[in-house]
């Protein structure tokens, strides 16, 4: 609705500003509206006339009007233009600065643009008014909600004490004084609806639809002289809003009919009279009738003066009853003071007036003024109330960020108002963000640019914020924070300042919470971990061991508590959010660590603290590889105490005690998965596998020896006396060859053995990855001298592994190939006394370190089977017997077990 409504009033300003739909200030004819220029985004506020309130009401004079009736309503839209006009022209702090000059829409009606406003003071008092009778009077601030040019809405707060009366009047009053001496003009009907309070609670002047110049005026002016007497009547047919008010109205005017500068200054009287009124309205109430006027200023009853309390309710202040009104409210114009007389009077004597007012006139100052009052301004602060802190001392401190050698001061000053402002979470973000982007030069520039030189007031300035940035952190929110703070805490990462980047990284646990983790990460951790690497100084070496503890979950530094006296124990906070992730600490925060070079005790113990909290996140396999290694390395460091070696051995032995129980766990797992373990397993029944067979055989050689003293039959017994290596009698050699594969030199042949021992041992036995490939075994040689070519290939039993082994050698008693294993079948076979009788007439062979004689007569089978399960030292060697092997005839000479019998 209000858009087409809007389309009435299409002009340039419609085009140019996106204007609010609902007006914020209704001010005599005038409504105004928040607007936002389209192009730059300036705040603005757009005042609009609809020419529909001159238009006749029915029961009024008549619903047709007269020729006089549009005359009248022309001479109001031009006294409205010449209004508007007046303020283009007229350039002071304390008068409405117009942006637009005011344009006619198709409607007819008005339209021009200004500097944003907060309230009119008609407003501001009706409202304070309305509060006060609902509330039993007091003080409040006046709270209502506005609606953006952009359709949010928002509360806004104003609140009229004593300080913002006296900077306002001030204000006023020097708006006058550059009307009547500069301007050389009167304003004519100076009142609360002529004043406005912008964003920063100034007050402004405007209204000047009746101003002129004064009657003993010499100069010519621009504004033609005002006509009293046509002033003075108000006319029914037009609404009471485009007429004179006439209870702010001067008696020059009302009675005398004299135009002059001082009937401003009764005006004034009558404003400050509304001010402490309650109600908040004039003493004076003519209800808009000239006869009344004069019949109330005739009567000392109702004409207000210092006996009866200028007709003010409520109290006014001691100073202003007694030296301002006296000399603002009298009948006679000379024995008025004058705009300046006003500002010099004893009621704007106060430290935080004067100090509003050297504010206000800081520009003009020199540099040792300003700096003086700058370091003084920090001191008095906490004395003004908190309206003026925010819209008029903040306001006039970021004015003048831009002279660099104050920089320092004034952002002292800045934070110090954040801190006592209660809505500076959205003040910080408005108004001081912008500021310190435009300051700092964080905004993005052109890549590759040239760098420039440090500017030391610029990082005094830096430091400032740095030394805040909790107050800052508390004032915006984490996109912000990231956009807009960030940078300003990496500019002084990269200064070659020591203090700058001392103060940067102390800033970590502050922020820390504010930010998201792949923001700490990405953007956080990097710069500091490129600091702590290239630095040369110990105080910021350690800084940054600090840094990383907080980032690993830590906390930074040692734990301070401060003592307020309060009685109350304070225990200090941890930082825990936005930790770290294993893969970054592991894969970059570690190395970095590793690469530590300087023994500084304070170096190495802030890398202990570091390790702690790394030893709570990384995967005990790399707390094992990676990790011990360092802190041993550390804790050996020469310039180390003893007390600082026992917490680095703390911490290993802590470490070292999880690794422990986190591998126990594991194997723990795995060996209750049944025949998960089988390596081990397999060892430890092949261990009772020998021991029972070995028990076995010793009590059938004791039966075998029995039998050959009692001369018994020697056969061995059918069962547990039968060759270990009988089971490879039957198999033919061509058919089947037993595979060829890498065994331990202590296991047992995994080829064709009894199935109730070796078999039962080979099932737990698993294939592993040998460190070398198999062709990279070097082969079987003889350690003293060569075997004869005539011998065949010897069958070595197995042999303990040599203490220097390894697994790159072969071992000593691995297999050979089944030539052996045919022979050793073959040998099985044969009788016993053919074996002795076969042993004896054949020369003594050249036998091999690898190999030994063959026992004497039937005990070669007994040795064969005890040998390798009695793991002896020499290896037995059993020569092969080929296929056209010729058997030696006997000899009649004794020899073996007939010899041995002839010696019993």
């Amino acid at each position: 609705m209000f858009t087409s409504a809007l389309k009435s009033f299409s002009s340039n300003i419609s085009a140019n500003y996106q204007i609010a739909p609902h007006p914020t200030i209704y001010s005599g004819p005038w409504k105004v509206h928040d607007a936002k220029k389209k192009s730059t985004g300036t705040a603005a506020s757009v005042f609009i006339f609809d020419r529909k309130i001159l238009e006749p009401r029915s029961g009024g004079f008549g619903s047709r009007a007269g020729s006089s009736t549009k005359k009248l309503q022309e001479d109001v839209i031009e006294r409205l233009k010449r209004e508007a006009s007046s303020l283009a022209r007229l350039r002071h702090p304390s008068i409405l600065q117009v942006l637009e000059p005011v344009e006619e829409t198709r409607s007819g009606g008005l339209m021009f643009a200004t500097e944003p406003l907060t309230a009119s003071l008609s407003g501001l008092l009706s409202e304070k008014s309305g509060q006060e009778s609902a509330h039993g009077g007091g003080s409040r601030s006046s709270r209502y909600v506005v609606e953006e040019a952009d359709g949010s809405r928002r509360r806004r707060d104003l609140e009229i004490d004593e300080l913002e009366i006296q900077k306002g009047l001030l204000q006023v009053a020097k708006g006058l004084e550059f009307l009547h001496e500069s301007a050389g003009l009167v304003h004519g009907n100076l009142n609360p609806e002529a004043i406005y309070i912008n964003a920063k609670s100034d007050w402004k002047i405007s209204g000047l639809g009746f101003a002129g110049p004064p009657d003993s005026s010499e100069t010519k002016s621009t504004l033609p002289p005002l006509a009293v007497s046509e002033v003075l009547y108000q006319d029914p047919r037009l609404p009471q809003s485009v007429q004179l008010n006439m209870d702010y109205t001067s008696p020059d005017f009302a009675m005398d009919s004299n135009v002059s500068s001082a009937a401003d200054l009764f005006s004034l009287g009558l404003i400050i009279i509304a001010l402490y009124n309650s109600p908040h309205v004039s003493p004076i109430q003519a209800h808009a009738n000239a006869s009344t006027y004069k019949k109330l200023l005739s009567s000392p009853s109702t004409t207000p003066s210092q006996s009866n309390n200028f007709l003010c309710s409520s109290p006014i202040p001691r100073d202003v009853v007694s030296h301002v009104l006296p000399r603002l409210i009298t009948r006679r114009p000379a024995q008025r003071m004058n705009a300046r007389e006003f500002q010099e009077s004893q009621y704007f004597d106060n430290v935080l007036v004067s100090t509003i007012r050297f504010l206000e006139s800081l520009p003009a100052k020199s540099s040792n003024e300003k700096s003086q009052f700058l370091r003084g301004l920090q001191r008095v602060l906490p004395e003004f109330p908190v309206s003026v802190l925010e819209r008029k001392l903040l306001g006039a401190l970021l004015d003048e960020m831009k002279d660099r050698e104050l920089l320092p001061l004034i952002l002292q000053n800045v934070f110090g108002i954040l801190q006592r402002i209660p809505n500076g979470r959205r003040t910080f973000p408005e108004k001081v963000i912008p500021r310190l982007k435009e300051v700092f030069g964080t905004t993005p520039a052109p890549s590759k640019a040239a760098p420039t030189e440090r500017d030391s007031k610029k990082d005094a300035g830096l430091m400032v914020v740095l030394e805040n940035m909790k107050l800052v952190a508390e004032n915006c929110s984490g996109m912000e924070f990231k956009d807009d703070i960030l940078p300003l805490i990496r500019l002084g990462l990269d200064s070659p300042t020591h203090s700058l980047v001392d103060a940067a990284i102390k800033t970590l646990p502050v922020f820390l919470p504010v930010l998201d983790f792949s923001t700490v990460k990405n953007e956080v951790f990097p710069p500091i971990a490129t600091t702590f690497s290239r630095t040369s100084s110990l105080a910021i070496k350690v800084r940054s061991l600090e840094a990383f503890c907080v980032l690993c979950g830590g906390s930074a530094g040692e734990a301070t508590i401060e003592d307020d006296l309060s009685g109350t124990v304070q225990t200090p906070k941890t930082t825990k959010s936005s930790i770290l992730d294993k893969y970054t600490i592991q894969e970059k925060l570690v190395p970095s660590l590793k690469a530590i070079k300087t023994k500084e005790p304070s170096v190495m113990m802030a890398a202990l603290k570091v390790f702690r909290e790394v030893g709570k996140i990384v995967d005990t396999d790399f707390l094992a590889l990676e990790v011990l290694p360092v802190l041993w390395s550390f804790s050996l460091g020469p310039l180390l105490n003893l007390t600082q070696f026992n917490e680095f051995m703390t911490l290993i032995k802590s470490l070292s005690a999880k690794i422990e129980k986190e591998q126990t766990r594991k194997l723990q797992e795995l060996s209750s998965g049944g025949d998960s373990g089988g390596f081990q397993n397999g060892t430890n029944g092949f261990s009772k596998s020998a021991t029972d067979l070995t028990t076995s055989e010793t009590d059938n050689a004791r039966t075998n020896f029995e039998r050959l003293v009692l001369g018994k039959s020697t056969a061995p017994a059918a069962g547990n006396d039968m060759d270990l290596w009988g089971t490879m009698k039957s198999e033919p050699t061509a058919s089947k060859r037993p595979s060829i594969s890498p065994a331990f030199s202590w296991s047992t042949n995994n080829g064709t053995a009894p199935k109730s021992a070796s078999s039962s041992v080979q099932q737990n036995f698993r294939s592993i990855t040998p460190d070398q490939k198999l062709s990279s075994f070097p082969s079987l040689q003889p350690a003293r001298q060569p075997s004869p070519a005539s011998v065949a290939p010897s069958f070595p039993t197995m042999q303990p592994l040599q203490p220097t082994s390894t697994w790159g050698s072969q071992p000593q008693g691995g297999f050979q190939t089944s030539p052996s294993l045919s022979s050793l079948s073959n040998m099985a076979t044969a009788p016993t006394g053919s074996l002795a009788s076969r042993v004896t007439p054949q020369q003594t062979p050249n036998y091999s370190s690898f190999s030994i004689p063959p026992p004497p007569g039937g005990m070669a089978s007994n040795n064969a089977m005890r040998s390798p399960l009695n793991m002896n030292t020499t290896p037995m060697t059993f020569p092969s017997q080929p296929s056209n092997y010729i058997q030696p005839q006997p000899s009649s000479q004794k020899q073996g077990l007939d010899k041995y019998e002839s010696l019993l």
